[in-house]
This record gives C-alpha cells, structure tokens and sequence, in this order.
C-alpha cells in the first residue's frame, strides 16, 4: 500500500462523496472564469461607457430640462441643509456641486442626484458637537469635522463598493429604516421650529427631541418678527403644493398638467425669493446691527476652501464612535433610494457600484471642502418625474450651482433664516411614514411594525444614534430568531382529483400531495389529512439546515418519534433498575390501572422504521447540522432497537448530497437494509428490463426518465437509494410493499 492510500485509509476517504461535489473541479471552474471575471469588474466600474456612445438630441433635452428643474431646488436645499450640520451655507453648495458632478461618471440610476441631506446633515451635526466636547476636539473647527467624516465614510463605503460587499445593505429591512428615517425627520423638524419662530438662541436645539418640542412651546411668548417669514413661507410651500398637485392631478390637458408640475417643483426657489426681496425692502436702510430678524448673510464667493482634508491619528479616535452610524446613513438611504426608483422607472442598479459612487464622491468632495453627500429623495424623485434620460443631467445640475456658487452669492446675504427653517420643515416632513404606511407593516408583519414604532420612539426620545442602532439590532435579532426556531411540519397525504367537464371527480387524474398534518390556516381544515402508515415520519425543513436550527429540528423530530411510535425495548415488566435515568419507572404510589392503561397505550404504538426529509427548502446544509442528523439517527436506533431508514428528498444542490453522504448515508454495513430494486440504465436498442424492476427514478419508468437523442437514464443515481427525486417517491420507498398507500 503506497503513502497515498495510507493517507486516504487514514482520515477516511470516500470516493462516493467526493464524486458527489468534486472541490477541485468547483476550484478549476472558478479559476478559469478569472481572466473574464476581472475584465467583468473593470468594465462595471464605469457604467456610462455603455450608454455614452449612444447619447443624442433628444437625450440632451431632457437632461437639461431635469438638471435645470433640480439645479433650481437644490441651490435653496443645500444652504439650508448645511444649517442643520451647523456649517456655513456655502459647504451645502460646495457638497452639491461635487455630488453630482462626480456622480454622473459611476452611476448606474439615472434618478438618483447626490447631495446633501436632512439625516446626514444632522448626523453631521452630532459627529461635530461630540468631537468639540471630547478633551482636545475644540481644537477642530466644524468644517475640518465634517469634511474629515465625509472622507473617512467615504473610504469605507466604497472599500465595500470594490470588495462587492453590498449585499450587506440587505441586512436592514425596511421598516427599521422607514422607522429610524421618521424620527430624524421628526428631530430635524421640532430643532427648526424655533429658528422659524425667532427663539432658537433661547434654548439648546440640539437636545432630544422631546426636550426641544417641550421647550418649543415653553418660549412661544419671546416669538419674534422671524415668524412674519417662517409662518408665511411655510404655508405658502404647503399651500401651492396641494394646489398644483391638484391642478395636476385632475387636468387633462397635458400641458397644463406639466405646466402645473414644474410650477409645483420650483415653489421652493418661488418663496425663497419673494422672501428674499421683502427682507431686502425691510432691512435696506437698517444698520447691521439694528437688523431685527436674523438673516444669512454673508456666503463666500467661489470655492474658498480647496485643499486635502485635514486628518490626524486624534481626530480619527474622536471620530471613531459615530463612524458606524454615519456610514450606514450614507449608504443605506442611497441605496434605498436608487433601488426604489430603479423598479419605478424599469431599470436595475448595481448596488456595489452605487456604494462605489458614494465613496469616489465623497472621498473626492472633500477637496472642495464638501461635507457627507448621499442620494436625496425629494430632488431624485423630482429628476425623475422631471424626464431625466440619463445621469448626465447631473452635470446641468452641477453649472446651476457652480453659477449660484459665483454670480448669485450677493443676493443670498437677504435670505431669511426663517425662511430656511420653513424650507427644511416641508422638505423633511416627506421622510414621516404616514399611518398608512405603519398600517401596512402591521398587515404584513406585526412585529416589524412594532420595530418600526420602537425606532421612531427612541430615536424621538433619545438620539438618532440609538435609534438606529435599536432598529438594527432589533431586526437582526428577529433574522436570528426565524433562523434559529423555523417552522419544519410533519406531514401527511391527501389525494386530489382533477374535476372533468360535467363537474364529477376522475379518480383516474388523482395526484398526491403532502401537507402538514395539523392545521397550518392555508389549507381547508375541513379536509382531512391522511397520516402515513404506521412506524413512517415525514418531516419538511422549511428553512437553510445551519447550526443555529440543527439542534432545534433534531430535537423536534426526536420528541414526535418519541410521542408517537414505541421504544424497541419493553421495560414495564422488568426490573426497575434496568431501565436508564432518562426513562424512570413510575413511582410505587401511582394506581397500577392507571401504569397499565400507559402500558397499554404505548404497545399499541408502532416502531418506528423510516423517517422522510423534504429537503425542498433546504438551500444549505453544514456540519453542525449532519451531526445533528447522525446523532438523531443513532438516539432514534437505539430507542426502537431496530435500523431506522433516513431517506431525503428533493435535494437542492449536489454540495447537499455530499454533505449527507460523508455523515448519514447509507454505510457499506447496513447499505443492504436501504437497497430497492434499480433498473439498469438501458441504451438505445438494449432490452427494457423486466416488469418487476421498474422504479419511478430509474430509467425504465418511462415518465420520470430523461431522454437525450438515443440515450435514456436515471433522473437520480441508483447508487444512493436513499436520495429521491421528489417527496413522493421518498415516501413510496420508506413505505415499500404497504398495500395502504
């Protein structure tokens, strides 16, 4: 015997296994899909070499068009956004012109317009106000903050886009999202009220939001002239909105209709500038001091600030707490966002890619001094109905500030706070999920509702952070949960008969089907479920085999064996001392009728002899899970005192009947209590074999083979008796010869 057997001897090969799932054919295959996997990668990193070449005239138009209509948005909305990150207004402009210059090059949604936003932007805020509190953090100014995060999120997010990564977005269902989503827009609302009313220096807005809509109320009495701005612009935001989207709406005439839209998309720049001009007629002849309502200012000219971010070792460890919250921010409402309009307009994005487009904008963007930049909803969902035809109308977008960044500068000095604050209030108040929404949580999943009410709480309560990190966590728990205690049935038959035309059934088109054998609120419960015959288990595993469920399926299969089919071993008429620990006698004080009415009952009790997987839903299956299964079998061997058959159907993958072969196949020793009849596979010509040994798997079945051109076969192999093809011919193998069924 050479090494190499002795090796192979050693630690057990099996060519039977092996043959099942080669590992070096998966390694080869994989290897030499390299060369054209990489070119694959390049080429996706810049997605707009495949519509570039195709652009033309009527592409350009709409482009422009879309570009313009959200350059017009975006200008007022950026300012204001960088009041919320308590920056400079012009840091909003410089964000908004880096996004979605950048954008256009690594995009694949053509909706999609990258930018500040209301979330960010006050997560921005908190990233600043913990750093300057922390011992050495007054040292950095908030421009120097917030554009150090946007480099540093960035970088993370597009490490994720390049590794393919993305698929972890997938973790955070909706309703967590939607949930901690609400509450910041909630906290961003209540922190504005007071700039809209003229008294937001009398208290910290910052704090919870609670605190900040209790103390809104406390110091309505000191309202200033600011809300003679505020109040009028926002009603006036709301009040055209519902007109228009009115007009809109109930026109038929379609220019009126795209008339009243885009009527409707520029309210915002309308009330800036009617605002505008009234502060300027107000405070023209006023000193700067004798101002009597608080207005912007002076917003820089140009890009005042180009340069590297500047990033220390001591910044980074103070920024280092809240980088796990702003980078799922940054990501996840971006890819929320794309994915939402992409199934809208029928198109598909890449989600690595978009993280890509994050990251490159936000990595390059803080050369110009930018601050986090993320999809926004209300400007995409405005391109979009705007009739963009490609990201490249972010570019029009991107002149529109760059011409505001250096002609409009001057105008902006009259701008009202206030007005700024009736700005973020309506833009925000889109991101509340509405009660319809929450209903329709509740409807289909009630416990992620209660997720979703649990974040809007505690994010209203406590802070954005510790919202989303509940949300996150909450629903990650509840992933656990459905993994570790699935929902596996056992199941039983009922036979179904086809109806012909005069309404009567034909016994002759009947088919069999396996349902679960207590009620499950699908089915009729007035149909009855047939139970297999006696000593036979069918069992389906409705989710992923995997180690947090091993345990619990085994367990669950193990006490239904127990419950209803009777140990091989009689131990009611021998010693008590025989018996094991697990299993006791009952005590001396129990009624003899009443241990032999036990007696009884348990003797009429089948052995067990078969127990049948439906391996249907089984995706994957690992090793904790195959030494559950081979400690099951071994515990249920030993309580009937007899061989117990594992038989298993419909398996999903050739890596499944690997696993199962290498731990409860069928072994050389007992392989002969598993053996059935197999049809020899016939070729072309050959003579079919006898009547007596056909099978519904081999080959001579007739319509459960396949047949290519001149050769006919098994649909499973022969060699493995114990995996089927479907649940019914598992069943029919465990059953054997019963005439029941």
């Amino acid at each position: 015997m050479t090494f190499k057997d002795k090796f192979k001897s050693y630690i057990g090969y099996d060519p039977d296994v092996d043959a099942a799932a080669s590992s070096v054919s998966s390694i080869k295959e994989v290897a030499s899909d390299l060369p054209k996997a990489a070119v694959n990668y390049v080429d996706r990193l810049f997605p707009f070499t495949k519509w570039i070449g195709s652009y033309n005239l009527q592409w350009g138009i709409g482009d422009l068009i879309a570009g313009l209509t959200v350059g017009m948005v975006v200008v007022p909305q950026s300012m204001s956004y960088a009041k919320i990150a308590t920056l400079s207004p012009e840091y909003g402009l410089y964000s908004s012109f880096v996004g979605v210059f950048i954008y256009a090059i690594f995009a694949t949604s053509k909706d999609v317009t990258i930018g500040p936003v209301a979330v960010m932007s006050l997560e921005v805020s908190k990233v600043i106000a913990h750093v300057q509190a922390q011992p050495g953090g007054a040292a950095y100014t908030a421009p120097i903050i917030a554009t150090a995060l946007a480099f540093i999120c960035g970088f993370i997010v597009l490490g994720i886009g390049l590794l393919r990564l993305g698929w972890i977005v997938e973790f955070i269902p909706q309703p967590a999202v939607a949930g901690f989503m609400t509450g910041s827009a909630i906290n961003i609302a209540a922190g504005q009220v007071p700039g809209l009313m003229g008294y937001s220096t009398k208290f910290n807005t910052r704090a919870s939001t609670y605190q900040v809509i209790i103390n809104s109320f406390k110091y309505l009495p000191a309202t200033t002239k600011d809300a003679a701005f505020g109040l009028p612009a926002l009603f006036f935001l709301y009040a055209i909105r519902s007109i228009l989207s009115t007009v809109e709406s109930r026109a038929r005439n379609p220019i009126v209709k795209r008339a009243a839209f885009f009527a409707n998309t520029l309210r915002t720049a309308f009330v800036i500038i009617i605002l505008t001009i009234a502060a300027w007629v107000h405070l023209r002849h006023k000193s700067t001091k004798a101002y009597d309502i608080s207005i912007l200012k002076t917003v820089p000219s140009g890009f005042k600030h180009l340069g590297q971010p500047k990033i220390d070792t001591k910044l980074l460890g103070l920024l280092g707490p809240l980088l796990p919250v702003s980078t799922i921010i940054l990501l996840l409402e971006h890819i929320a966002i794309s994915k939402s309009f992409g199934r809208v307009n029928n198109y598909k994005i890449d989600p690595n890619q978009e993280l890509i487009a994050i990251g490159v904008t936000n990595t390059i963007g803080t050369l110009f001094n930018a601050y986090p930049a993320t999809g926004s909803f209300s400007r995409t969902a405005i391109k979009s109905k705007a009739g963009v035809r490609t990201p490249l109308a972010g570019w029009i977008t991107g002149i529109v500030v760059l011409i505001a960044l250096y002609a409009l500068t001057g105008t902006f000095y009259w701008i009202p706070n206030a007005a700024l604050s009736a700005v973020i209030i309506h833009a925000v108040g889109d991101l509340i999920a509405s009660p319809k929404q929450l209903y329709s949580f509740w409807k289909v999943s009630p416990i992620e509702a209660v997720i979703f009410l649990g974040a809007v709480i505690i994010t209203v309560f406590t802070t954005i952070e510790i919202g989303i990190y509940a949300s996150v966590g909450a629903s990650a728990a509840l992933l656990l949960y459905r993994i570790a205690r699935p929902r596996g049935h056992f199941l039983g038959r009922v036979r179904i008969h086809s109806e012909s035309s005069d309404g009567t059934a034909s016994p002759q088109t009947s088919r069999d089907v396996y349902v679960p054998l207590t009620p499950d609120g699908i089915r009729n419960p007035q149909i009855k479920v047939e139970a297999p015959p006696p000593g036979i288990i069918i069992y389906r595993v409705d989710e992923a085999f995997l180690y947090p469920n091993a345990s619990y399926y085994a367990e669950e299969i193990l006490d239904y064996a127990k419950k209803h089919t009777r140990a091989g071993q009689d131990y009611t008429s021998g010693n008590p001392g025989d018996r094991p620990w697990n299993d006791p006698a009952p005590p001396r004080w129990r009624k003899s009728s009443s241990v032999d009415t036990q007696a009884e009952a348990n003797a009429a009790k089948p052995l067990l002899r078969a127990i049948v997987f439906d391996f249907s839903s089984v995706s994957n299956l690992d090793t904790t899970a195959v030494q559950n299964l081979v400690d099951a079998r071994r515990a249920l061997e030993r309580f009937a005192a007899q061989p117990v058959e594992f038989h298993f159907a419909s398996l999903l993958s050739p890596w499944i009947r690997r696993a199962l072969l290498a731990g409860v196949g069928p072994e050389p020793a007992i392989a002969r209590l598993y053996q059935r009849r197999i049809a020899s596979t016939p070729v072309a010509g050959a003579a079919a074999s006898s009547a007596e040994d056909k099978d519904i798997e081999s080959a001579s079945s007739g319509t459960d083979s396949v047949k290519a051109s001149d050769l006919e076969g098994p649909v499973v192999s022969p060699h493995t008796s114990t995996f089927h093809l479907d649940l019914a011919s598992a069943v029919a193998a465990a059953v054997g010869s019963n005439p029941a069924w």
